[in-house]
């Protein structure tokens, strides 16, 4: 009985079987990842990835936008269980709370002040300003956040313990999804019905 426990364990996120494995788009993703691309079609630019090159657009309405480069942006993180992300923040900009549910997340400042942070199940704050040089850990589906409190743009790079770690905003989840009740939000956020019909009305056109 142990020893099946164990194996079960073991192999619920297994190693790769191959050098790498590239992802092949044109298929449905499976619970193991996507179907690889045919070896000898791939090239060396197959491992490289130019989305994170250039500084993203941050006229939002959170002044900030995060450029992910998960499995669907680059293939060749199939199988490996890493992603990446870059963050560009105006002054000001936030990255509001969210979670990666299926992967940790660390941090690196390039430019740039960020109040940075995460809540923990016990709703315990961990957070403080980090600065260029510094890293900052967010254990896997644990709350968090980033808020650029300099006064000029802020650059970060972050990277993930999955090829597709999920995001979920905290927000836009509660009030924009399309059936949820409004008593609900009245007595989960201790609103009025007014309150929680405006903030739903917003965030469902987000």
């Amino acid at each position: 009985m142990h020893a099946a426990i164990k194996l079960a364990v073991e192999a619920a996120d297994g190693d790769p079987l191959q050098d790498f494995c590239i992802a092949d788009l044109k298929h449905p993703v499976h619970v193991t990842g996507y179907a690889c691309k045919p070896a000898s079609d791939v090239t060396v630019e197959d491992f490289i990835h130019r989305g994170l090159a250039k500084r993203a657009a941050t006229h939002n309405v959170n002044n900030a936008t995060a450029t992910l480069a998960f499995v669907d942006k680059f293939p060749a993180l199939n199988s490996l269980g890493l992603s990446m992300a870059r963050l560009d923040l105006d002054v000001g900009g936030i990255i509001p709370p969210h979670t990666h549910p299926r992967g940790s997340e660390i941090i690196f400042v390039i430019e740039g002040s960020l109040y940075a942070g995460f809540i923990d199940t016990s709703n315990k704050l961990f957070a403080r300003v980090i600065y260029p040089g510094e890293v900052m850990l967010f254990p896997r589906g644990l709350i968090h956040f980033q808020l650029n409190v300099g006064s000029s743009p802020a650059l970060a790079i972050v990277a993930l313990n999955g090829q597709e770690p999920g995001l979920q905003f905290i927000a836009n989840s509660m009030f924009g999804s399309l059936g949820l009740k409004l008593d609900l939000l009245e007595k989960t956020f201790l609103i009025s019905s007014s309150e929680a019909a405006h903030l739903q009305s917003i965030f469902t056109k987000m």
